[in-house]
C-alpha cells in the first residue's frame, strides 16, 4: 500500500459526523446546503439524459459548456479566454487539483502551500512527489507578508497552491497580496495553482478577483472553479480549469488519464446555469449573507467571538478569549453536551497549528441555523 494514502487517519470530519450521527446532533461541520439547488438548471440535466448525448462527449469538455464558462468570466471577472485553448472541463474541482499536480510537479519539487488548507492538498502534494514549504496564516485576518513568502520560496519552488476565497477561514486575499505572491512568482519561475470554487460565493458588494486579473500571473496560473459551488450542486462535481494554452496542453493530459471526462448531461446543464442573468447569482448570494448574517448574531448573543465571513458558507469563532485553546476537545463536547457538530480548524493545518477557532457552516435552513443557536446560547451559560 502507498503509504501516503494508507497511513492516513480518520480525519476529524469523519469523527465529527459520525458523533452527530450517534447523538442526533445539528450538523454544521460539513460544508454543503439544504437547498437543492435552482430547479431550472436541474431540470436541464434530467432533459439531457432523456434526450441528449451519453456517450462519450469530448475530453477536453462540451464545445458549448466551454465557451460557457469564458462568456461567464468575462462576464463577470472581466477576463479574457480563449474557450478553445484555455478551458477544459473535469469531474469535480479535486480532479482539477489533482491533474495539476500530476502535471506540473516532478519528485523533489517543492509546493508552497497556506494553511489552513483544505485537506485535500497536503496529500495530492505528495502522492505527486511534491515537497510541501508551508506559510501559516492566522486570525483574524489570514493575511501573509512578504516575509512569510522570502521564508518558503526556494530556487526548488515550482509551484504555489492557493485557495482565494479561503476555506476555512472564510476570508479573501487582497489585490496587494496577490500581486506580492506574482512577484515571488515571477522571481523563482513558480506556477499558481488557485482554487477559487468559492468566486461566487462572496459577501458584503464584493467582486472576485482572479489570479489570472494579475497580469504577473496571467501565464503562470491555473485557475480551478466549480459548478457545485456555484449552484449548490455539490454532488455534481463539474469542475472548471483555466489556463495559458502552454500550461493547457499539459494539464488536458493529466486530466486524459485520470476521469477523461465528465458526464455529458450535467455539463449540458452548467452551459445553461452559466448564462443565467445576474439575478440569479446576486439573489444565491443575499441568500446565503441573510443566513450569515442570522448566525452571526446568534454567536454573538450566544457570548462566542465571531470572526469575520467575508466569503464561502463558512463563519469561525475564536475561543481564545475564553480560555479554550484545544478545538478538538471542544468540538467533542459540543456534539456529546450541546447538541451541535462544528469543526475544529486546526485540523486544516499540517504545522504549528491554530487551537482555538472553531468553523460552522451556516448554508443550511432558518430553522436549522435557529435549532443550533438555541443550543449554542448554553454553551457558556453552563460554563458559568
Amino acid at each position: 500500500m502507498n503509504p501516503i494514502f494508507a497511513d492516513l487517519p480518520t480525519t476529524v470530519f469523519e469523527v465529527m459526523s459520525q458523533m452527530a450521527r450517534e447523538t442526533g446532533a445539528i450538523n454544521l461541520g460539513q460544508g454543503f446546503p439544504d437547498d437543492p439547488g435552482p430547479v431550472d438548471v436541474r431540470q436541464k440535466a434530467a432533459e439531457a439524459v432523456i434526450s441528449g448525448w451519453n456517450q462519450y462527449p469530448p475530453m477536453m469538455g462540451l464545445p458549448e459548456l466551454r465557451q460557457a464558462v469564458a462568456d461567464h468570466y468575462r462576464h463577470h471577472q472581466n477576463l479574457t479566454l480563449d474557450p478553445q485553448q484555455e478551458v477544459m472541463i473535469t469531474s469535480g474541482a479535486t480532479e482539477a487539483l489533482a491533474g495539476a499536480l500530476m502535471a506540473l510537479i516532478e519528485p523533489g519539487d517543492e509546493v508552497v502551500l497556506f494553511q489552513p488548507m483544505y485537506d485535500a492538498y497536503l496529500p495530492l502534494v505528495l502522492r505527486a512527489g511534491g515537497v510541501p514549504r508551508f506559510v501559516t496564516l492566522r486570525p483574524p485576518h489570514w493575511r501573509f507578508t512578504e516575509e512569510d513568502l522570502a521564508a518558503v520560496f526556494t530556487p526548488k519552488t515550482r509551484v504555489v497552491l492557493i485557495n482565494n476565497p479561503l476555506n476555512p477561514a472564510a476570508s479573501i486575499f487582497p489585490a496587494e497580496d496577490l500581486d506580492l505572491l506574482g512577484r515571488f512568482c515571477q522571481r523563482f519561475g513558480a506556477t499558481v495553482v488557485s482554487d477559487e470554487v468559492w468566486e461566487h460565493v462572496v459577501f458584503d458588494g464584493r467582486r472576485h478577483l482572479s489570479v489570472l486579473a494579475i497580469d504577473s500571473l496571467r501565464d503562470r496560473a491555473v485557475k480551478i472553479g466549480s459548478a457545485g459551488k456555484i449552484f449548490s450542486l455539490t454532488g455534481w462535481k463539474v469542475g472548471f480549469v483555466v489556463a495559458a494554452p502552454a500550461i493547457m496542453k499539459v494539464l488536458s493530459k493529466a486530466h486524459q488519464f485520470l476521469t477523461f471526462t465528465t458526464p455529458p448531461n450535467l455539463q449540458a446543464a452548467v452551459a445553461y446555469g452559466l448564462t443565467k442573468d445576474d439575478g440569479y447569482f446576486a439573489g444565491m448570494r443575499a441568500d446565503l449573507q441573510r443566513s450569515r448574517d442570522l448566525f452571526h448574531a446568534g454567536l454573538v448573543q450566544a457570548g462566542f467571538r465571531v470572526l469575520p465571513s467575508a466569503a464561502t458558507y463558512f463563519i469561525n469563532v475564536d475561543l481564545a478569549s475564553a480560555g479554550i485553546n484545544d478545538d478538538v476537545a471542544f468540538c467533542k463536547t459540543l456534539v456529546a453536551e450541546h447538541g451541535v457538530a462544528a469543526i475544529p480548524v486546526s485540523a486544516f493545518y499540517a504545522q504549528t497549528p491554530v487551537t482555538s477557532v472553531v468553523r460552522f457552516c451556516f448554508a443550511k435552513k432558518d430553522e436549522t441555523l435557529n435549532g443550533a443557536l438555541d443550543r449554542l446560547v448554553n454553551v457558556f451559560a453552563k460554563a458559568a
